[in-house]
């Protein structure tokens, strides 16, 4: 008697290229939905001027008023990369 094998499980079998199912996606789509989204997650209170500044205005505290002891540490931190210069686009390395 003779019997067939029973076909492989789903999930194990090798696809030809013929029973696949093309996908396709429009990326440049999908990313200005994507930043619409953002955008409309942050309301329309947002005013980045308002953000820039105050960002701004944290970095300038962020090693302010160091003492000789801590200034060092901070010293070590900018020239690592781990927290951002003084200069324009200071943005840490890491």
């Amino acid at each position: 008697m003779c019997h067939e094998a029973a076909p492989a499980p789903y999930h194990r079998r090798r696809l030809r290229a013929a029973e696949l199912t093309p996908f396709t996606i429009d990326l440049t789509f999908e990313e200005a939905r994507r930043r619409a989204e953002a955008a409309a997650a942050l309301g329309p209170d947002r005013d980045p001027v308002a953000a820039l500044r105050g960002e701004n205005e944290a970095y300038a505290l962020l090693c302010s008023g160091l003492d000789a002891e801590q200034r060092p540490t901070c010293d070590r931190l900018v020239a690592t990369g781990v927290l951002p210069d003084e200069g324009p686009g200071r943005a840490a390395a890491h």
